[in-house]
């Protein structure tokens, strides 16, 4: 009787208050739900297969988002009008832009925003190193917003790391599996440039930093010689990309389509699957 009165006495203690955090990443969705555990409410404003350069949340998903304690964006000038975004979260709500606290590369992005940070290549989550010091990042806000539970933030975070460190060993391995000579990662759109640099590719954007638009035939010709002078053997497409000019180009040269990419991490179950499969792709296409 007495273990049963110290049950129920233990169940009817108030719960924690959970951290509502609201992110526009499924990488970054992926980042806190693994830190934050159950201590954290994640309200991916993004949902599945959704383009991050282009979404822009709705008054209505934001009222039906509640109240928010913290909003973590990509950042390095991907999400499209984060200042509008900023007028319709409420006041006291923390906007933490994660990729402008990790180290950059240089590479525009012409479906970003151009009013800062234009110059800088704001796909940082291709580098597996980068996803591990956004960890960190994450796991420093939510233990501000909840010192409480900054042990166990913290004990999450290290074993996610941990996974991390696994998968990088992984890719290493596996990149190495392809000759140096032969690494030109000739993609739709200039999204791998973290990647090359991290593992000595040369980055080749068909598409340049649009994806949508179909190059003129001056500009499809000059493409094509550069293809031809480099000696690109195989052309990644990408899940969101336009196919066009990919085909027009295999079409006329003979280069080899390679298996889809996942350029922005829309659409993968994961993180390590995502990371998994585009470099399983890419050692495929190019040994």
């Amino acid at each position: 009787m007495l273990r049963l009165l110290s049950v129920l006495s233990l169940l009817a203690l108030p719960l924690a208050a959970q951290v509502r955090v609201a992110t526009l990443h499924p990488v970054l969705s992926e980042i806190t739900t693994e830190v934050g555990g159950d201590r954290v409410k994640v309200i991916d404003l993004l949902g599945p297969n959704q383009d991050p350069h282009h979404f822009e949340p709705t008054p209505a998903q934001i009222a039906e988002a509640g109240d928010l304690d913290l909003c973590l964006a990509s950042g390095v000038g991907l999400e499209a009008d984060l200042k509008t975004l900023a007028t319709l979260l409420p006041a006291e709500t923390r906007i933490v832009e994660v990729g402008n606290h990790l180290p950059t590369i240089e590479g525009g992005c012409d479906d970003c925003d151009h009013h800062h940070h234009h110059a800088q290549d704001p796909h940082w989550w291709h580098s597996v190193d980068l996803v591990r010091r956004a960890v960190g990042i994450v796991e420093k806000e939510l233990a501000t917003l909840d010192p409480e539970a900054a042990t166990a933030f913290s004990t999450r975070a290290t074993a996610y790391r941990k996974r991390l460190d696994a998968l990088e060993t992984w890719v290493r391995k596996e990149v190495a599996r392809v000759p140096r000579e032969r690494r030109v990662l000739a993609t739709a759109h200039a999204a791998f440039g973290y990647f090359c640099k991290e593992h000595g590719f040369e980055a080749f954007a068909v598409q340049g930093v649009n994806r949508e638009q179909m190059p003129d035939a001056a500009t499809l010709a000059k493409l094509i010689g550069n293809l031809r002078e480099r000696g690109v053997p195989v052309i990644f497409p990408e899940s969101t990309s336009n196919p066009k000019t990919l085909d027009a180009i295999t079409a006329d040269t003979g280069i080899r389509l390679g298996d889809v990419l996942h350029a922005d991490a829309t659409g993968a179950p994961s993180y390590e699957a995502m990371m998994r499969h585009n470099v399983g792709a890419i050692v495929k296409g190019l040994r």
